[in-house]
């Protein structure tokens, strides 16, 4: 991929860059020309990304930030800024995932999901937002999940999460249209990309979480990081509010979009054979 004019010497923030689709985002920017600042809170994968994308010719900047931690946001967000002067495109990627039903959940479990997975979203955006205003040629990609078009069972609150980072996503999309500030907005809704996050994610009492893991890279993990990564960015290019990625993330939208709320007991029979 030659340098691209579009993204080229733009500054991009990428969090959740140590693996998976933000790691394909770094280099996928990085062949494009872009100056990045990565972060992740796993530091061995983040200077493997780092390693990667300086062979590529990026400028990078890498810090270990946990999203959740709102205070540490806000300070990292002026680092970059300091660092690099401007602050064009911030890819609130981060999450993690867990799995189990409303009445098997500790509060704690919900709250972790929550925190990274809709917190950390909002703590990015918030804390970056008055510099990719400042820069007049912005853009704010946040990275919802094909559970935050379709809820299914034991996701309750994955889907919470990723449900409001598409609302907050498409009420900050309609604001910045409103004010006429200089920032294009994005929700992007992956299906089944081939990551690491399955197998790390925590489940609850009673569920064998290597099997779900297991069947969800063989059954569902049907797209590439880099396919996801490709995609993102034709759509930021594009301008587009929402980014699908996977044939089956657009047939499920279409899915809810005709059923409505019929779709929700059909949800619950095809999945009942794998709940415990």
């Amino acid at each position: 991929m030659s340098k691209d004019a579009y993204f080229q010497n733009k500054v991009c923030v990428i969090t959740g860059a140590g693996s998976g689709i933000g790691r394909a985002l770094a280099e996928n920017l990085a062949k494009r020309g872009a100056k990045l600042a990565l972060s992740d809170i796993d530091t061995d994968g983040l200077a493997e990304t780092v390693r990667r994308c300086e062979k590529l010719g990026a400028e990078v900047k890498s810090d270990r930030v946990n999203v959740a931690e709102r205070e540490a946001v806000l300070l990292y967000a002026d680092a970059v800024h300091a660092h690099f002067g401007k602050v064009h495109q911030i890819y609130n990627n981060a999450g993690i995932a867990y799995h189990g039903d409303v009445i098997k959940s500790e509060f704690k479990d919900i709250e972790r999901i929550i925190d990274v997975d809709f917190w950390g979203v909002v703590n990015g955006t918030k804390a970056f937002l008055p510099y990719v205003i400042e820069s007049g040629d912005g853009h704010v990609v946040n990275v919802s999940s094909l559970f935050g078009l379709i809820a299914v069972p034991g996701q309750s609150a994955y889907n919470a999460a990723k449900f409001a980072v598409r609302g907050f996503t498409e009420s900050l999309r309609q604001e910045m249209l409103v004010a006429r500030h200089p920032v294009k907005v994005t929700c992007v809704h992956p299906g089944g990309i081939k990551t690491a996050v399955a197998q790390s994610a925590t489940y609850a009492e009673g569920i064998d979480g290597k099997k779900a893991a297991d069947m969800f890279d063989a059954k569902l993990a049907m797209h590439t990081p880099e396919m996801a990564a490709q995609t993102i960015t034709e759509g930021v290019r594009k301008g587009h509010g929402r980014v699908l990625i996977g044939w089956e993330a657009k047939l499920l939208d279409l899915f809810v979009r005709v059923t409505a709320s019929g779709y929700q007991r059909i949800a619950a029979v095809v999945n009942r054979p794998f709940l415990p």
